[in-house]
């Protein structure tokens, strides 16, 4: 019996300092709902598809508003002017990254995407330098790409016009590209070490974007100790961290200073440079952590794009049509794609303008951060308060864009159908912790879709009326439906 009554005491004492925490910090933060003790409004946040309770939530308490996810206060900045507000009128306060409980699982704290403060700064300003500049004299990054996007081609010309799941073989070619650059080698598209590290990487996105991560990421000191998918995601990482982290011991093996070979020699060069200066920046431990970074960032964001990409060409055959004859006018039929192509091709940039647009591939981008105390909008915001963008809310704003749910390229045209830019274009995010990889991906996406449609044309195995192109899930990521395809040589 005493121990039941200090059970209830404890649970009771809990549950009113959660309730003072709440109270007592919400005074100067922005309106939202009333949150729950210990719970806060994870009840009013449908997991399945958080952008949706986040529209509808705006439209209560206006574009900047507080949710507790959880114990812990959340700032959702909702629609273009709240977002670039923040991210750009005052990019440095709100640079930092946000706590995202699952990275932290598995150790994630060093590299590009979730460190903070100088270590940060340092690691994204030589990594951008280093790919810019990478080669020292050899094979630009396009070579690399254009390269790849050949035996993209070739790969799909095995199918033999047979239907086929593009999953695996679209994720090859950006893996490739990026493997290429950070270890100097590509991979066979059968490789089955490269088979397995694509399976790894694909599953760990889909984990990440469950409703279970979504509940996960908000309850983690509770869920630890259960069983669930949380478990599998850091087993994942942790095989492809260790994969990593031999490639880099390799490289230390056979490092030669003035030959430079990839972005990890570049890396460790710098480690040699600064040894002697007591700089925490790089280290060994950030130059895996900064590796993973590239290797995961560089190889699902586009490879999902680009399938998400083939399911709606074939959902408007009108549409591929047109891209197909530019690419006929413009390029022809044998030469290899490059981006000065694009200029000249205004409707098959807006395709790609609204392929990325419409699937709103990270529709609340990373959490961020304020870095220090401050004020926004009459609101005071502590620092190291969590920051959620709804770049949904951006991407889909019908203000910007006349038909945002619908798959329209003429969304980027203008009446004489040049290609018309959009300040409302931001499936990158934007402002200082827009991603690193942002040239490349644009690149891959036009050399590798030009690529393809050059060569094949799109069959689909369904009639088009059966075509959906609904995301599966809408969590960290929304990914397309599983389909097949046949891959007809022109």
């Amino acid at each position: 019996m005493d121990a039941v009554v200090i059970l209830v005491l404890c649970l009771s004492y809990l549950f009113f300092i959660s309730l003072w925490r709440q109270s007592s910090g919400r005074k100067k933060l922005p309106p939202g709902p009333t949150p729950l003790p210990i719970i806060g409004n994870v009840l009013q946040v449908d997991f399945k598809n958080i952008s949706k309770s986040l529209t509808n939530l705006s439209k209560v308490y206006g574009p900047v508003f507080t949710l507790y996810l959880g114990g812990k206060p959340t700032v959702v900045l909702h629609g273009y002017e709240a977002v670039k507000e923040a991210l750009v009128d005052l990019g440095e306060e709100f640079s930092g990254r946000g706590n995202l409980p699952i990275f932290e699982k598995v150790g994630e704290t060093l590299g590009i995407i979730f460190s903070n403060g100088k270590l940060w700064k340092e690691t994204r300003r030589f990594s951008l330098m280093t790919l810019r500049n990478f080669g020292l004299g050899k094979r630009s990054i396009e070579d690399r790409v254009q390269e790849e996007a050949h035996c993209l081609v070739e790969e799909l010309r095995k199918t033999n016009g047979s239907p086929c799941d593009p999953t695996f073989i679209l994720g090859c070619a950006p893996c490739n590209v990026i493997c290429s650059i950070v270890f100097q080698n590509r991979y066979d598209y059968k490789d089955q070490k490269f088979l397995t590290l694509m399976k790894t990487v694909n599953e760990n996105t889909k984990i990440l974007s469950s409703k279970w991560m979504q509940v996960y990421n908000n309850f983690p000191k509770l869920i630890d100790y259960l069983p669930g998918s949380h478990n599998r995601f850091a087993k994942n990482f942790f095989y492809l961290r260790n994969y990593i982290l031999d490639k880099v011991k390799e490289h230390q093996e056979s490092l030669d200073i003035s030959n430079p070979r990839d972005f990890i020699d570049c890396f460790l060069i710098k480690m040699n440079q600064e040894k002697h200066n007591q700089c925490l920046e790089f280290t060994f431990e950030n130059l895996v952590s900064t590796v993973t970074n590239l290797f995961v960032a560089g190889t699902e964001t586009t490879s999902t794009t680009l399938r998400y990409a083939l399911l709606l060409l074939m959902k408007h055959p009108h549409v591929t049509d047109k891209v197909q004859k530019e690419i006929e006018r413009v390029i022809g039929r044998n030469r290899t794609p490059c981006m000065q192509d694009r200029s000249r091709m205004p409707y098959t940039d807006a395709v790609i303008h609204e392929i990325q647009r419409y699937i709103d591939l990270v529709p609340n981008s990373l959490p961020h951060a304020v870095t220090r105390d401050i004020k926004f909008r009459n609101y005071l915001i502590p620092k190291g308060t969590t920051i959620l963008t709804s770049l949904t809310s951006v991407l889909h704003d019908d203000k910007e864009f006349s038909n945002p749910e619908t798959f329209d390229p003429n969304h980027f045209l203008d009446d004489s159908g040049k290609f018309k830019k959009s300040d409302y274009f931001m499936p990158f995010s934007t402002g200082k912790r827009i991603c690193l990889g942002e040239g490349l991906a644009r690149m891959e996406l036009f050399i590798f879709l030009t690529s393809i449609l050059q060569h094949f044309n799109l069959k689909s195995v369904v009639d088009l009326k059966y075509i959906d192109t609904t995301p599966t899930v809408n969590g960290f990521a929304s990914l397309p439906p599983l389909y097949k395809l046949c891959f007809i040589p022109v």
